[in-house]
């Protein structure tokens, strides 16, 4: 197995990182598997339009997140070995009303579609749209996927408060179906979470754990409210490893078994076949290669894809814990680092 990395760099996040370190002007790692240069794509890199924050009045908190400046977010790529990003924005909108949520996702599409145009070789993005009118939501999804040319949908974990398994979005969920593109789950927060408090105190809990416990709610409703068993053909990709669902699935097939009356109807499937049929896929932010390995195990090499969380620095290490998890094959390797996701983005590879 060649591990060999074209240009080894360091780690940035920032250009204040690389005036910091010297390296203001980085060559991009080549991600070289057994002699097979790699084409390595990002599932999960965030982003704001400014414009859309001010609608709802909503700060800019972290300025990594603008796209003012690309030369600097693809110092970053370059410095990781990322060759594209897959770019989306949190929800932070679907509280708004529908005149305010439908310009603001038109702002934040057509934004989005000309950052891409400008290194259409570097940047692809997933749309957005205003999950709390379903109906303007499937618009915009028809728009932005077939006019603007965007690659799927990200979605929050809950739109305010209510879960994405409610029936009330099953017309999006069809659409999604309809347009066979993917979509990218980002946990929105943990308010409905947090009312008792118990995330409050030291630890950042309400995102070390909360993040991750939302999407693991988020999932498994979809599995047991029968959503994924409706729309069969709907491809989620879930951030964080998933959350817990992939660690801990089994448990979801024993109270199948064990307490089958407080299931309601049954999923079509044991709930730990949802996480193998090509419904869900996972990213890489799971922290080791162990983790990884688990992860993998439970789900398959095929269903994971990197993920960078970019550019909060929770990892800057993604293509280094692909190549160094243990038991994978050349081609295993390659799926995680970008031929997955260039099939699910429709991506040359």
């Amino acid at each position: 197995m060649d591990k060999n990395f074209g240009f080894v760099g360091c780690a940035l996040q920032s250009p204040a990182n690389g005036e910091r370190h010297g390296h203001s002007h980085e060559r991009r790692r080549e991600v070289v598997v057994n002699g097979t240069r790699v084409k390595t794509v990002d599932i999960h890199a965030h982003c704001v339009v400014p414009e859309a924050l001010a609608i709802v009045e909503k700060p800019i908190r972290n300025a990594e997140l603008l796209m003012d400046d690309t030369a600097a977010r693809m110092q970053a790529m370059d410095a990781q070995g990322i060759d594209v990003a897959a770019l989306s924005i949190n929800p932070f909108w679907y509280h708004a009303e529908r005149d305010a949520a439908a310009q603001l996702v038109q702002i934040q599409n057509e934004a989005l579609v000309e950052i891409c145009a400008t290194t259409p070789d570097r940047f692809v993005a997933f749309a957005t749209a205003a999950m709390q009118y379903p109906d303007l939501a499937v618009e915009q999804l028809e728009n932005g996927v077939k006019k603007l040319g965007l690659r799927g949908l990200s979605v929050g974990g809950n739109v305010d408060g209510l879960e994405l398994a409610d029936p009330k979005f099953d017309p999006i969920w069809a659409k999604c179906e309809e347009l066979d593109i993917l979509v990218f789950l980002h946990p929105s927060g943990t308010e409905p979470l947090e009312k008792s408090g118990r995330l409050d105190g030291n630890g950042y809990l309400s995102n070390t754990i909360g993040n991750p416990l939302e999407t693991t709610i988020a999932l498994s409703h979809l599995i047991f409210e029968g959503t994924l068993d409706r729309y069969p053909g709907l491809k989620i990709c879930a951030a964080h490893g998933g959350g817990y669902f992939g660690s801990y699935a089994n448990r979801s097939d024993a109270v199948c078994r064990t307490f089958p009356q407080k299931v309601g109807p049954m999923p079509k499937k044991n709930p730990t076949d949802y996480l193998k049929d090509g419904q869900l896929y996972f990213d890489t932010i799971v922290f080791t290669p162990e983790a990884m390995r688990h992860l993998i195990a439970e789900s398959g090499a095929d269903r994971i894809m990197i993920g960078t969380d970019y550019p909060f620095p929770w990892t800057t290490t993604e293509v280094e814990l692909v190549m160094d998890t243990p038991g994978l094959t050349d081609d295993e390797r390659i799926a995680i680092l970008g031929g997955t996701a260039c099939g699910l983005l429709g991506l040359e590879s």
